[in-house]
């Protein structure tokens, strides 16, 4: 196996999820109303030291594309043909030439408008610096979607088990593409049900049918009930329904 010397190819920039391990959850929540100026305090001191790291990196000749088979965010391979783009030096990568990502779960039930105010506007900052951008994890997005095209460069967003399928298929359209997760949960019941992870996959190509863009996800696995064959048999399903629908 060959040895290639790399550097830091994509980051995994969740400034929320490292806030509410130091600050507790309900507590976080409550200062959005009680403290919002301590709150948009601390995501600023994040996002600027996720900043100078980035800057030290890019200073250094130390980033590496993406746009290969690497993950992103919590999606898929970064293969794409936009990326490194016509600005790209081969033996100098910038952030410009890789994906960048973000997400702020911890927020998924707040109103887009404090979505806004104490996530995502902050991660504008980063999110700027990056030729395409991914958004979201296992939080719903689905009521949040005219808020994500604020976003410079936006190409893929998350669907996760718990967004409303109809929602987020009508109000992404064409415009980008949906990383869509199927719940795992169908791995770890007693008895294994093909036709269940069919028509899972099945309801949400069904209302996405004349040219939206789709990658399945399946992940966040925590068992298979020692019968790992239901892995295969999943994915054998899902690339049989992607031809179907695809056509």
């Amino acid at each position: 196996m060959p040895v290639r010397k790399v550097g830091q190819t994509h980051i995994w920039y969740t400034p929320w999820d490292y806030l509410i391990r130091w600050w507790g959850v309900e507590q976080a929540m409550t200062d959005l109303i009680d403290r919002p100026e301590l709150v948009h305090a601390a995501v600023a001191r994040m996002v600027d030291a996720w900043l100078v790291e980035l800057d030290q990196l890019e200073r250094m000749n130390l980033l590496a594309l993406d746009c290969n088979n690497t993950r992103i965010g919590s999606g898929g391979y970064g293969y794409t043909r936009q990326l490194p783009g016509k600005d790209h030096d081969p033996d100098w990568v910038r952030p410009h030439n890789m994906w960048g990502c973000s997400n702020a779960q911890i927020v998924s039930e707040v109103s887009p408008e404090m979505h806004w105010e104490f996530a995502l506007e902050h991660d504008l900052r980063w999110l700027e610096r990056w030729g395409l951008v991914y958004y979201g994890c296992c939080e719903p997005l689905s009521n949040k979607i005219d808020l994500l095209r604020r976003i410079p460069n936006l190409r893929k967003i998350s669907a996760s088990p718990w967004c409303n399928t109809r929602q987020i298929v009508d109000k992404v359209g064409h415009d980008y593409v949906m990383s869509r997760k199927p719940n795992p949960a169908i791995f770890a019941e007693d008895t294994w049900h093909p036709q269940r992870a069919r028509a899972a996959l099945v309801d949400f190509l069904e209302p996405a049918r004349g040219g939206c863009h789709i990658e399945f996800i399946m992940k966040d696995i925590s068992t298979v009930r020692r019968h790992p064959q239901r892995l295969w048999d999943w994915a054998r399903i899902a690339m049989e329904v992607a031809h179907e629908y695809a056509h």
